[in-house]
């Protein structure tokens, strides 16, 4: 299949709050809590026309993050699914992009589809939704019902997206990082991560990470389009630990013949 996705519901992967008499409470959030749990992350999308790889990279406080926000297909392009998440938008976005429909385009077409069963605990104006081409063409959504604070921000070949963030300095500073950070792909998007905590991140903390990378026949073994496909989902510094495996990897990459 040309499709590749991290995917799985992301809300299922979060177990509700106990009620406050269990004998686990302290260790669960504090947050008031409700029917679906909010859905934390920020992430970034990214496109290296030199070498027709993209994918993208997120960190959260929920366990398993990977688990439904990043979806990719090698000559494509790549969606990120989040907050609030439908995560049917991955596979729908990677469609319309497959018929020749640009990001903005996917945007609009998927969130005006979107029927919002769940409108009083699960609306479609929480979500946040972003896309990238293989031309690097960005567009992305934040719905006015995300988690403050909530936001995203366009650059060159890029999207930074997030909920429940310190601010608007985290996506501003994953964009710059993006932007001026060399070498492989895995490494700006890595970089970008590490900007975002930088500037504060989730400001819940962090638990999780992911990154996926495509690109035709770019994978170690043949007819294998993943380039890279890591998940972090337990981890008091996913990120750090992120940088380890991504490193790993470009200590064993070999020039393809």
């Amino acid at each position: 299949m040309r499709l590749t996705t991290i995917a799985v519901i992301l809300g299922l992967a979060i177990a509700p709050a106990l009620p406050a008499q269990s004998s686990n409470a302290g260790n669960f959030s504090t947050m008031p809590p409700a029917p679906w749990p909010p859905v934390a992350t920020f992430s970034i999308l990214g496109y290296d026309p030199a070498t027709g790889e993209v994918g993208g990279a997120v960190q959260s406080r929920v366990f398993s993050v990977g688990n439904g926000v990043l979806w990719a297909e090698a000559g494509v392009g790549a969606a990120a699914t989040q907050a609030i998440v439908d995560v049917s938008y991955g596979p729908q976005a990677i469609a319309l992009l497959r018929g020749g429909m640009k990001p903005a385009d996917v945007i609009k077409k998927v969130w005006e589809s979107d029927p919002d069963p769940r409108p009083t605990d699960w609306t479609k104006f929480g979500r946040q939704f972003a896309v990238i081409d293989m031309q690097g063409n960005v567009a992305a959504y934040t719905g006015p019902k995300a988690s403050e604070w909530a936001g995203d921000k366009q650059g060159k070949y890029c999207t930074a997206q997030g909920n429940i963030l310190a601010g608007p300095d985290v996506v501003s500073g994953m964009v710059k990082a993006f932007e001026e950070t060399p070498g492989h792909l895995s490494l700006r998007l890595l970089a970008a991560l590490e900007a975002g905590q930088l500037a504060g991140g989730d400001k819940r903390g962090m638990q999780s990470a992911a990154m996926l990378i495509v690109k035709k026949d770019g994978g170690v073994w043949l007819h294998n389009d993943v380039v890279l496909r890591l998940q972090v989902d337990d981890n008091p510094e996913p990120i750090k630990e992120l940088r380890r495996l991504v490193e790993k990897a470009a200590s064993q990459r070999r020039p393809r013949r």
